[in-house]
């Protein structure tokens, strides 16, 4: 359900202090039997790299979009392989319709940011005395773009975007949503398979922790069994989430203290990437003899996930997914909508790169699925004071309909099947 970013600020600044001694678990703990599962791994090549330059650059003509902006982000690694950090010092990307992609870096940085570049591209570099986004207006003033239509990627910063615009009064800034979002929503099958490798990770950790976990243990320790299997298994932790007891009752946790405890649920949300792109897979379970509404609330959770993957169907709008589960919800009593005891978050999000992608299982959403898209399907039940209950599995549409990453559980008390 949630990326690693999420849990470093904002309400799930408890995650990251939960994830501090889990470290300091991991340590110590013997995963001899568990062997590496990434020997067949193929990271993503020159040849698929050129296949997305040209992808981009089809876009732009079809568009109308004659370079596009680019921060680092997934989108920067997506595009030129550059494995960059957000700062003051711009280090920025420009895609261009013709010609090789502008790369602009501090000099102090280049030897740095060309060690992960992976495609050809000029790069300039600036002082710390110079402009850098007067360096980016004068190599489109070079290409003859400084009147053109210029795309922004979404999460490039206003300091960046305004610049550009006082540089190049003439041009007209847009969003590069329609070039950004028509590559990377289609996953080709060299992503499809790292990210079936990282669900595959995933599981095997979650099967590996599952029988490890005892009454009384708290987050940072189930978390640090979590992490050393995955790491074991080949895969990079991006995230750990334990909700126990009444703190799964709210999707992204509670700050309270937690503990296992019998007849109690323990939600765990776990997610790794390989080569970069990630997995996203929740579970639900209950140690000791379950409750019966628990388990009649799991039943429910799993009815909506089989509801969401039926209606996946190429062409359907991705909002209409969401809209199938809320019907059912609400006719079990929950809900209606987005009020609570419901599901009070949208059944999916697109994955990828990034752990939250566009677009999403959410009401409104009207863009089509086609083959290729990868979602989560997690449309859980929350009980404000009480428990929670999430199953989170991730499809990727193919042109004969969805399939799905990691099998749902098939009962409550088989949650690794």
């Amino acid at each position: 359900m949630i990326a690693r970013r999420d849990l470093l600020g904002g309400t799930l600044a408890l995650g990251a202090t939960a994830l501090l001694p889990a470290a300091l678990f991991a340590a110590e703990i013997d995963t001899s039997d568990l062997e590496r599962m990434t020997g067949d791994v193929k990271p993503i090549d020159a040849n698929e790299r050129a296949a997305r330059l040209e992808r981009a650059r089809r876009l732009m003509r079809e568009t109308g979009i004659a370079a596009l902006v680019i921060e680092p982000g997934a989108s920067l690694v997506y595009f030129t392989g550059i494995e960059w950090h957000l700062s003051e010092r711009l280090t920025a990307a420009v895609l261009t319709a013709t010609g090789d992609p502008i790369v602009v870096t501090p000099f102090f940085e280049e030897p740095s940011v060309r060690q992960t570049l992976a495609i050809k591209a000029d790069v300039r570099t600036w002082n710390e005395d110079e402009d850098p986004i007067a360096l980016i207006a004068g190599a489109l003033r070079e290409r003859r773009l400084a009147t053109a239509t210029i795309g922004i990627e979404e999460r490039v910063r206003f300091f960046a975007s305004d610049g550009l615009a006082q540089r190049l009064p003439q041009a007209r800034l847009v969003s590069g949503d329609p070039i950004v979002r028509g590559c990377r929503m289609i996953k080709s099958p060299a992503e499809i398979a790292l990210m079936q490798k990282a669900s595959d990770i995933t599981i095997a950790a979650y099967r590996w922790t599952y029988p490890r976990i005892r009454t009384g243990m708290g987050r940072a320790e189930i978390g640090a069994l979590m992490d050393a299997a995955t790491t074991k298994l080949g895969g990079i932790t991006e995230f750990n989430l334990i909700l126990l007891g009444e703190a799964a009752a709210y999707p992204h946790g509670s700050g309270k203290p937690q503990a296992v405890r019998d007849g109690e649920v323990v939600l765990m949300d776990c997610g790794c990437t390989v080569e970069g792109y990630q997995s996203d897979i929740s579970r639900t379970f209950v140690p000791g003899r379950a409750p019966a509404d628990v388990r009649r609330v799991w039943e429910t959770v799993a009815e909506g996930q089989r509801i969401a993957f039926a209606a996946a169907k190429l062409g359907a709008p991705a909002g209409s997914i969401d809209d199938a589960v809320r019907a059912f919800y609400t006719k079990q009593g929950f809900g209606p909508g987005y009020t609570l005891p419901g599901l009070s978050h949208r059944t999916g999000h697109g994955i990828g790169l990034d752990g939250h992608e566009p677009v999403n299982f959410v009401h409104g959403e009207t863009t089509r699925l086609a083959p290729g898209m990868c979602f989560s399907n997690e449309p859980g039940l929350y009980l404000p004071g009480r428990f929670g209950v999430r199953l989170e599995d991730c499809i990727h549409l193919t042109e004969s309909g969805p399939r799905w990453f990691s099998e749902p559980p098939p009962s409550l008390d088989r949650p690794f099947g």
